[in-house]
C-alpha cells in the first residue's frame, strides 16, 4: 500500500479519535464530510476519467486529482477576502512553478536519489506551501493545488513536445502519495509553528493588530471580523 493511501487512513482514524477537529474547523469541514472525502480519495485513486482517446490517451484520476482539486477550490471559495482568495491562487502558482522546476533537475534514478521523487516533491511543496500562506487553509490550497497544477504543466509539456507515448494519467502515478504528503506537511506545520506562537503570546489575541496567520477561525476564516 502507498503511503498516500497510508496517510489517508492515518487522517481517517484521527478524525474518529476527534483529534482533528481544529484542523477540519479552518478547512469548513466537519467529521462526517471529512471521512467521506478521505474515502472517495482512497477509492477514486483507482478510477481514471479519459479526458482524450487518441495517441497517447490522457485521463484524469478522481483521487489523486479532481477530489482534492475540489476540496481546494470550496476552501478557497470560502475565503472572507479578495487578498486571501489571491494569496491561496498565487501559493498555488508558486508551488507548481517550484515542483515543476524541481523535477526538471532531481534524477530519477531511485538508484542515483536519496528519497524518491514524489516524497521529495511532497516535502518540498508542503513546506513551500506553509511559508507563502502561514495559515491552515493556505498552506493546504497551496499545497495540493500546486502539486495538481505541476503535474497537469508537465502532461502538457509531454503532449506539446511529443514524447509521452504511453498514458497521460494525470493524478496518477504516484501524484496521490505526493499531493496527501503535501497537504499534510502544510497542514501540521501550520498547526504547530501557529500553536506555539499562541502560547508565546499568552493566548489567543482577537486584537484588530494580530497577525493574519495567528487570528482566529471566526474571525479570520469564514467569520464576519477577519480580513
Amino acid at each position: 500500500m502507498s503511503i498516500g493511501l497510508l496517510l489517508l487512513i492515518g487522517a481517517g482514524i484521527l478524525i474518529l479519535l476527534g483529534l482533528a477537529q481544529q484542523v477540519l474547523d479552518r478547512l469548513y469541514l466537519n467529521d462526517k464530510w471529512a471521512l467521506l472525502i478521505l474515502a472517495a480519495m482512497v477509492g477514486g485513486s483507482f478510477i481514471e476519467i479519459p479526458l482524450y482517446r487518441g495517441q497517447p490517451p490522457v485521463s484524469i484520476n478522481l483521487g489523486g486529482a479532481l477530489i482534492p482539486l475540489a476540496l481546494s477550490i470550496y476552501v478557497l471559495s470560502r475565503a472572507g477576502t479578495a487578498k486571501e482568495t489571491s494569496r491561496g491562487i498565487l501559493g498555488a502558482i508558486l508551488v507548481g512553478a517550484l515542483i515543476y522546476g524541481v523535477a526538471k533537475i532531481y534524477k530519477f534514478d531511485i538508484n542515483a536519489g536519496m528519497i524518491e521523487p514524489q516524497y521529495l516533491w511532497g516535502i518540498i511543496a508542503g513546506v513551500t506551501a506553509y511559508i507563502i500562506g502561514r495559515s491552515r487553509r493556505l498552506a493546504f490550497i497551496s499545497a495540493t493545488s500546486g502539486v495538481i497544477l505541476a503535474d497537469i504543466a508537465h502532461a502538457v509539456e509531454g503532449a506539446m513536445r511529443g514524447t509521452r507515448y504511453g498514458p497521460t494519467r494525470i493524478g496518477g502515478a504516484g501524484v496521490l502519495d505526493t499531493v496527501v504528503l503535501a497537504g499534510i506537511i502544510g497542514l501540521v506545520l501550520a498547526e504547530i509553528i501557529g500553536e506555539t506562537r499562541e502560547r508565546l503570546q499568552g493566548g489567543p489575541d482577537r486584537s484588530d493588530e494580530r497577525p493574519e496567520g495567528l487570528v482566529e477561525p471566526e474571525q479570520q476564516e469564514g467569520g464576519a471580523d477577519h480580513e
